[in-house]
């Protein structure tokens, strides 16, 4: 049986064998939350802290730790909720101390009723976080120009949408994110937002994306835990795929057993 090799990446310093990223929120309760994590066998996972501090939700945050670190994950805070570059930056502080960390999974929106990110602020705290030490994740759309913006202020992972946030229709312009992929070879993308099905996240793989990162999908299941599960393999199976080259799309029937060039029988060969 074919073994599977080795196949790292990385965030900043960091080598990381899951390319499932999770989210912490919106779980009916602190022990399905914790299941889901051990179930997806996620290395990262992320906390909103502004939502944390808001609603006191100290709970589910230190299960979620907890369960984090007793599978060695590490924690990405995020600014979900900022809509300005200062208000980011000063969140992302508060991350650093509170969490002990330089990650930080960058937010800032600028629609209120499809949560797009506004490009101006977004990058204008992208530039300030990276000159403050920060290894930067920014939430943005699947832009090229915009994301090469990104890129060049320093962000070490790139983080295009599949569709807006919590929408559940996955990748509703794989062109753009293929483009995206073709044209930053070396940047480090992944899908963040929008993904509702294990084979989306799967599609996302098999485009040649580092990972998805994902919440809704997985906390609003009617069963969180087996969710995660079937995405923590759809993940994988499409990063095989990917790396194993997929054959080309056909705008015409090729038959699997080509019958030119051999002899054979028409009718009855009795």
């Amino acid at each position: 049986m074919a073994q599977t090799r080795p196949d790292p990446w990385m965030i900043g310093d960091v080598a990381l064998s899951s390319r499932l990223l999770l989210g912490s929120a919106g779980y009916p309760n602190p022990q399905t939350l914790t299941e889901a994590i051990q179930a997806s066998r996620t290395e990262v996972l992320t906390v909103g802290l502004k939502r944390t501090l808001q609603k006191g939700d100290n709970g589910f945050v230190a299960m979620a730790l907890a369960a984090a670190r007793a599978q060695g994950a590490h924690l990405l805070p995020n600014t979900a909720g900022c809509r300005t570059a200062r208000e980011a930056v000063n969140l992302a502080c508060m991350a650093r101390e509170l969490y002990d960390t330089a990650w930080i999974k960058l937010e800032v929106i600028g629609d209120e009723h499809t949560l797009q990110p506004d490009p101006f602020e977004l990058l204008l705290a992208a530039g300030e976080l990276v000159s403050k030490g920060f290894t930067v994740l920014p939430y943005c759309t699947d832009d090229l120009v915009l994301c090469r913006r990104l890129a060049d202020a320093g962000c070490a992972v790139l983080m295009p949408w599949g569709a807006p946030i919590g929408s559940g229709q996955g990748l509703i312009n794989p062109f753009a994110l293929r483009s995206l992929r073709e044209r930053l070879p070396d940047a480090t993308l992944i899908v963040d937002a929008g993904l509702g099905a294990p084979s989306h996240a799967a599609r996302a793989l098999e485009l040649g994306f580092d990972a998805v990162l994902l919440n809704s999908a997985v906390a609003q299941a009617r069963d969180p835990v087996l969710m995660a599960a079937a995405f923590r393999d759809a993940v994988q199976a499409g990063r095989q795929g990917y790396r194993a080259g997929l054959m080309s799309a056909q705008d015409f029937a090729v038959p699997s057993t080509p019958v030119g060039g051999h002899a054979f029988l028409l009718g009855d060969s009795r």
